[in-house]
């Protein structure tokens, strides 16, 4: 837990609060495809109904906000939820009153009407909840319900404790919210072996009987090309939770449709006939699977930080359609080791321009993302940042801050806010910010210090929060707003230069030098903070109130700034009459 609250920089909590911390990311994080924020987990404190963390995944994706829900229902037209609740002790027993309690907060939480007090943590959660269960006609299925109860001590299947969680268990089916209700209770073991888990790239070993060996081709270690078995297909897709493993698609530029897509449809339906199923190898393209390292002992190949970048659909129906896999369903297969990037990303662009993908989406995957990537290592110390491009690609990379760690997404959200002055829309970033790929976000053509700047802006804030004597948690809701305020009061001049623009440069190079020094970071950020609070003017600092485009012009009105007008369709139309 010492090496945790490092690599955190959480050594200014107690110990029950920092184990709490180090509980939620145990338990959490395998279930995560990036790397995530600890206190976006965290709901202990006053009024949380007994619980320390939650978690609630949406189509793989951990979600915040009701409003990324809508989103992610939008984009992929269902909705997959998990609901995962935490309860942590420090102590070395297993406590049958604490594991009720444990339960009572999850009845609670789900009732139709809660009657004990929530913190905003808890509030938060009940609207996501509350969104999910309005869209019941998308989910596939019901959402899975995980319970954990961790200490420090060894879990003995206790008889009476187990009777006990069961009947809890049983009540909770009973409400027919949930697909499947499961509770675990974990100890030091447990714990030990999760976070080395956490630290380490995946791993799968299948049998591939039926391949050939490609000529030898410049820039890969080795390929092959053949048929598998679907069962043998499975084990390289499924997690130890015996979930599919969302990560191995994050480089395929499409996630998954489901059964409205009609090319899904048809994979499921040849699957579910029995005539058909047979002839599944030649009726389907197949998938590409692209692997950092492979080893081979006769049939048997071992992939080591692999990914799918070909065949995410056929993937997830197969996943789906399991129990319609029989020893006749054979999958078309290729394999590719490598570690050379830029294969890498030709083999994504070429196998997907096979199908609708918009220039948008491949841009994602073009050279301006290793740009980054190799920009941000280019600084050293405190001043380096790692830029994950790929699923949790820094797992096993030592001893690495985890707040020097910037996601995709944490880079799209802190540069919409940083630079396209749209803090608001970086709270549901899913539409509002990922339609401007390409155009006004990460676009080709701009220069990548802004980014950098972004990325150590989010770095820098995230570490004041959780710093003794930094900047007060409270305003954690408006942490975009933030980001934007600073470069503005960090900047002599309020214009920002073209960002394809060479002037861009030494304009990023003057934040970048307040960002590195924490004293003039934090007395920038502090100058926001007051500025946040005459935009709020009496209202209480929730997610409803940053969300939307007026509490970002009241902010750029305190910071002298006319908001600009945008001009509805009608509007134009008159104009241009």
């Amino acid at each position: 837990m010492d090496a945790f609250k490092a690599e955190q920089s959480l050594e200014v909590l107690s110990e029950s609060d920092a184990f709490e911390h180090f509980v939620n990311y145990c338990v959490i994080a395998d279930s995560v495809d990036t790397e995530i924020d600890i206190s976006d987990l965290h709901v202990g404190g006053a009024d949380d109904l007994g619980l320390d963390g939650a978690a609630i995944l949406v189509n793989g994706n951990l979600v915040t906000s009701s409003e990324e829900v809508i989103d992610l229902l939008a984009i992929n037209g269902y909705l997959e939820v998990r609901f995962m609740f935490v309860q942590a002790k420090t102590s070395s027993t297993f406590s049958g009153m604490q594991m009720m309690t444990l339960f009572d907060g999850v009845d609670e939480l789900f009732a139709d009407e809660m009657t004990q007090a929530a913190n905003a943590q808890v509030e938060n959660l009940r609207s996501i909840c509350d969104v999910v269960y309005e869209n019941t006609i998308k989910l596939r299925p019901k959402p899975s319900l995980q319970i954990y109860y961790v200490t420090t001590g060894e879990w003995k299947e206790d008889a009476n404790l187990v009777a006990k969680t069961n009947r809890r268990i049983g009540r909770l089916q009973q409400t027919g919210l949930f697909s499947s209700v499961n509770f675990t209770a974990l100890g030091a073991d447990e714990l030990h072996q999760s976070y080395q888990n956490s630290k380490n790239s995946i791993v799968a070993e299948f049998n591939f009987a039926n391949r050939t060996l490609l000529p030898d081709i410049d820039g890969v270690t080795e390929a092959y090309l053949g048929v598998v078995q679907a069962s043998e297909f499975i084990r390289l897709i499924r997690d130890q939770a015996g979930n599919i493993r969302k990560s191995l698609f994050y480089d395929n530029v499409r996630d998954f449709q489901d059964v409205n897509n009609p090319v899904n449809a048809e994979i499921q339906n040849t699957l579910r006939d029995a005539r058909a199923r047979g002839r599944f190898a030649v009726l389907n393209n197949g998938v590409t699977i692209v692997a950092r390292e492979l080893r081979t002992v006769r049939n048997t190949f071992t992939l080591t930080d692999y990914q799918i970048v070909n065949g995410c659909q056929t993937s997830h129906v197969l996943f789906n359609e399991q129990e319609n896999l029989g020893a006749n369903v054979h999958i078309p297969l290729k394999v590719i080791a490598t570690e050379d990037e830029d294969v890498v990303n030709s083999i994504i662009t070429a196998t997907n321009r096979q199908t609708q993908v918009t220039t948008e989406n491949l841009m994602a995957l073009s050279g301006f993302q290793k740009r980054i990537e190799r920009y941000f290592a280019s600084y050293a110390g405190k001043r380096r940042l790692y830029y994950e491009r790929r699923s949790k690609q820094y797992n096993s990379s030592g001893n690495i801050n985890r707040l020097q760690i910037i996601t995709v997404s944490q880079l799209l959200r802190a540069f919409g806010a940083m630079f396209v002055d749209s803090p608001h829309r970086a709270i549901r970033y899913y539409q509002d910010l990922q339609e401007q790929v390409g155009r006004t976000i990460f676009n080709e053509d701009h220069k990548v210090d802004p980014y950098y700047v972004a990325g150590y802006a989010h770095y820098r804030l995230e570490t004041l929060f959780r710093s003794g004597g930094g900047l007060n948690t409270f305003y954690k809701p408006a942490r975009y707003h933030l980001l934007m305020c600073f470069r503005y009061l960090a900047s002599s001049d309020q214009t920002l230069p073209a960002l394809t623009a060479n002037k861009v440069e030494p304009f990023c190079q003057r934040l970048a030098e307040q960002l590195w020094d924490e004293k003039k970071a934090l007395d920038i950020f502090s100058k926001a903070a007051v500025l946040v609070d005459k935009a709020l003017n009496g209202q209480p600092l929730t997610r409803d109130v940053v969300k939307v485009q007026a509490f970002t012009n009241s902010v750029k009105a305190e910071l002298g700034i006319k908001p600009r007008i945008v001009l509805s369709k009608d509007d134009l139309v008159k104009r241009e009459r």
